[in-house]
């Protein structure tokens, strides 16, 4: 399960050292970890990172099958996820040093910053090949965080990135080695530290403000 640290003002949420899928529980616990870091006052950022081989492989597609019934209440938890990261009053930088795909890559474009490993790991929205079409909610955060050829190509096509070509279509801002990855997030989030606070998050919810209204959508999460 997700664990919290702090590094001076630096939030450092550990999403997991599994796949890190969007179990109920685990929403349950990364959200539980937003509220102790947006209850923290003075200067903060927030990095989140995992352990193992995978960042998040997303969705929880065994819980889902078993709880068909509750698949629109699983989507707005999910959609609310993106939403609270998206509109973080805070800088947010996500560390990929595994690999990043479906829900878990969408999770990763609600950061404000992305480190990726570059020599081993994919970053992928792999929808088009598993017959699971993207919410409305889900379209608009891709469409609002990568620009509209990167968009077209990753949501079409299903390609894989690694971490060199993800930072070459602007999916990642920075691809570095290994054992960099955390804390190249690290000294990103801890530059921006004194961003954090009401302005920013006024800031945030006006630039992405149609995402955020796809993504808070409850009556129809599917479409």
């Amino acid at each position: 399960m997700p664990t919290l640290d702090r590094q001076d003002d630096v939030f450092v949420l550990d999403l997991g050292d599994g796949e890190n899928r969007f179990h109920p529980d685990w929403i349950g616990s990364v959200d539980a970890a937003l509220n102790e870091v947006e209850k923290a006052a003075g200067p903060r950022a927030l990095v989140t990172a995992a352990t193992g081989k995978f960042y998040s492989n997303g969705l929880d597609l065994e819980w889902l099958s078993a709880h068909a019934d509750q698949h629109d209440d699983y989507l707005v938890s999910v959609h609310s996820l993106f939403a609270r990261l998206l509109s973080l009053p805070m800088i947010t930088v996500a560390a990929l040093q595994g690999h990043t795909f479906a829900a878990g890559a969408m999770l990763s474009l609600s950061h404000d910053f992305r480190v990726m490993r570059g020599d081993r790991g994919f970053w992928c929205l792999p929808e088009a090949d598993i017959n699971m079409p993207f919410s409305p909610g889900m379209s608009a955060l891709i469409q609002a965080r990568l620009a509209p050829q990167t968009a077209h190509e990753a949501m079409v096509t299903a390609r894989r990135y690694g971490g060199s070509d993800a930072a070459a279509a602007g999916i990642v801002d920075q691809a570095v080695a290994e054992d960099l990855v955390r804390s190249t997030a690290v000294e990103i989030a801890h530059a921006q530290l004194s961003k954090a606070g009401d302005t920013l998050g006024t800031i945030k919810a006006r630039l992405y403000g149609p995402a955020l209204a796809s993504l808070r959508e409850r009556s129809t999460p599917r479409g």
